[in-house]
């Protein structure tokens, strides 16, 4: 299908999971889409993310008390976060933010925001993965968090006390039960947390390649380059790579953790950090486990893939221009054995990826205030994957001037680049 001269042009700046949810999402509305990226689609962050869907997932990051627990983890070199010196001065602003975050009325209005963002995903992608000929790469059954204790579980507490008000259903489980779910599972772990209601997808960069597919089948343009700057212009928005340009009404951002450069430009300022995330992949071992498995004393996800075990969670804040630092993917071969038994991680591959991340762990998401035509959609976090389909419903919705309720206006609000001070430079 090409596209009509009645089609709404759009620029999507970003071809991740975010940007083709939203590509698709726009398409379906009667738009004619280009998507602009350097990279084949979602072959970057998109493809090496853990392959969660956790619609449950409203309670932020920075829960009251995260500092101290920061702070200890900061200088353990094989913790999960960490923070390399020559960064401490450069990273600290975005720690200092991260910690105000955890305050507790911040918190309950940041959840109700995630929720309302969260609700129904799994639903969502099984849909979208049935929309598109792929519905295997979709599996729902379940997500398995883990503990030494019922102690350590307790510490959690208040985590799962705030997801289960917002309606995720949660079965705390014992050994046995635990052996029941997942037999390989280490006796180290004897608590846990079954969600019989979450998912996962079995292969990230098939599941992004498959939504390209049908984007382009439906219409859509894909340029293979890196936009440097953005201008505003009489008739709407141009996307320049300094040797070409494209030009619409409107143009959504969606370029992960480079956004931020490139809102700087209009002198539109947020503070993105990048979060450097490695995965491990364990050939021909995917048979260990059947479900997503978290090992939550350990910050760590195991997800059995199509193309092996993949071991999944270490973050480490730095630059976005420093080389990888391997050493801390192969942390997370330790971990793989503590949790579960007969494990091989001898012949593993590594992988790093930038994971665009605010303070508040919500992302931007709308039409820039004063910035007529210009939308934002970045800043997802750990959540990427999950909130994909449903953010690129909304910004779909918005730009095409649909009603929507009044949970969703709300959010809406709460996410919008206009919520940090000093937004405009």
């Amino acid at each position: 299908m090409t596209s009509s001269p009645h089609q709404r042009p759009v620029l999507v700046v970003g071809a991740g999971i975010v940007g083709l949810c939203i590509a698709h999402a726009l398409q379906r509305g009667g738009a004619a889409v280009t998507l602009i990226d350097p990279n084949p689609p979602g072959s970057q962050c998109s493809s090496g993310n853990a392959g969660a869907l956790s619609s449950g997932s409203c309670a932020p990051l920075a829960m009251p008390g995260v500092l101290k627990d920061t702070v200890s983890m900061l200088f353990d070199p094989v913790g999960p976060l960490h923070i390399p010196a020559h960064y401490w001065t450069r990273g600290a602003p975005w720690l200092a933010r991260f910690a105000l975050s955890s305050r507790r009325a911040t918190v309950a209005r940041i959840a109700d925001a995630l929720h309302t963002l969260l609700r129904g995903s799994v639903d969502a992608h099984a849909g979208l993965a049935r929309d598109i000929g792929r519905p295997e790469l979709v599996r729902r059954n379940g997500q398995l968090h883990l503990y030494p204790d019922a102690h350590a579980r307790d510490k959690d507490a208040a985590g799962w006390a705030l997801k289960e008000a917002h309606g995720l259903r949660v079965e705390r489980v014992d050994r046995a039960d635990i052996q029941g779910l997942e037999a390989a599972i280490s006796p180290a772990y004897a608590a846990g947390v079954f969600l019989p209601d979450e998912g996962s997808v079995t292969a990230p960069q098939d599941y992004c390649g498959a939504i390209a597919q049908a984007a382009l089948a439906a219409g859509a343009r894909l340029v293979p380059a890196r936009v440097a700057t953005l201008q505003r212009t009489a008739g709407g928005w141009r996307a320049s790579s300094g040797d070409a340009q494209w030009e619409a009404p409107d143009l959504v951002l969606s370029a992960g953790a480079w956004s931020a450069r490139l809102l700087a430009g209009l002198g539109l300022r947020v503070p993105l950090q990048t979060q450097r995330g490695y995965h491990l992949q364990l050939k021909g071992q995917q048979q260990a486990i059947s479900r997503v498995v978290v090992l939550a004393d350990r910050k760590v996800f195991m997800n059995p893939m199509d193309r092996g075990l993949r071991i999944a969670g270490t973050v480490e804040i730095d630059a976005l221009d420093r080389p990888p630092n391997m050493r801390r993917a192969m942390v997370l071969a330790e971990h793989a054995r503590a949790g579960l038994e007969g494990i091989d991680t001898d012949d593993a591959g590594t992988w790093m990826g930038h994971r665009p991340c605010l303070p508040d762990s919500m992302p931007v998401i709308g039409s820039v205030p004063g910035a007529p035509g210009l939308w934002c959609a970045f800043g997802h976090g750990h959540l990427g994957l999950t909130e994909s389909v449903n953010t690129g419903t909304w910004i779909a919705d918005e730009l095409h001037g649909r009603l929507v309720d009044v949970d969703r206006q709300q959010a809406l609000r709460a996410f919008s680049i206009a919520r940090f001070k000093g937004w405009k430079v």
